[in-house]
């Protein structure tokens, strides 16, 4: 996360935390990763104190995909859960989490996603909580599904839910995404494969926890994000 100020107890990602902005086997990178070194401009006031992204800019379905409409959703609903945490394990409060995914049969809601799956009127697939004093979020969503994309031959990307968070301001935001445990489409996944270290690439496998599963409800996936530091969270982006 960019910050306006040094942090005290900052502690840089290990080299082979995030992804390189072009990873050949991830082939639209090629056409977007910068082909020189990007410019820092410098954070001035307006772009570190604003706008300001409180709670009150919540709806009261937000944090709920599965009772955002007037019909329920199709698939299989499961809470996610998790903290957001600094580099020495404290809860980083009041941070926007959003989320966007595709619904149980792998397409997303958006007028490209044209691939012969079903849409579900009842699932949109995007929410967002801010965080409470103890770093927590929850979303009570459906299970994504696996979906093909033109990457390379019989190319299947596996179920995932995609994260932003904010800081204190747009300039502070952080993008990965959060797969789930034994899925057999990570080996052939580039975007998943992109982060160089293993160890890191697992921090982005959400764990199942049985204790945290509602009752002939919903099952529960822990995904703890971590900003900075040793057990960082890759991010998509590279940053201090």
């Amino acid at each position: 996360m960019t910050l306006p100020h040094p942090v005290a107890g900052y502690r840089p990602a290990p080299d082979g935390a995030h992804p390189p902005l072009d990873f050949p086997e991830y082939r639209s990178t090629g056409l977007r990763a910068p082909a020189q070194a990007p410019i820092v401009v410098r954070h001035r006031l307006t772009e570190v104190t604003g706008p300001l992204l409180a709670g009150e800019r919540l709806g009261p379905s937000d944090h709920d995909l599965t009772t955002q409409h007037a019909g329920e959703p199709l698939g299989q609903r499961i809470v996610v859960f998790g903290r957001v945490l600094d580099s020495d394990g404290r809860a980083v409060p009041d941070t926007l989490v959003e989320i966007w995914q595709a619904n149980a049969a792998g397409r997303y809601a958006h007028a490209r996603d044209n691939w012969p799956a079903p849409l579900d009127p009842n699932f949109t697939g995007g929410g967002r909580v801010v965080t409470d004093a103890t770093g927590n979020y929850s979303f009570t969503t459906i299970k994504p599904g696996a979906y093909p994309w033109g990457n390379h031959h019989n190319a299947w990307r596996p179920a995932h839910i995609h994260f932003s968070l904010f800081g204190r301001a747009f300039t502070q935001r952080l993008v990965t995404q959060m797969y789930f445990p034994d899925d057999p489409l990570f080996a052939q996944d580039p975007i998943f494969n992109s982060v160089p270290d293993p160890k890191a690439r697992q921090r982005m496998v959400a764990a199942f926890d049985l204790e945290a599963t509602r009752p002939e409800w919903a099952l529960a996936f822990r995904f703890d994000i971590v900003l900075r530091g040793r057990e960082q969270t890759p991010f998509e982006e590279p940053h201090e």
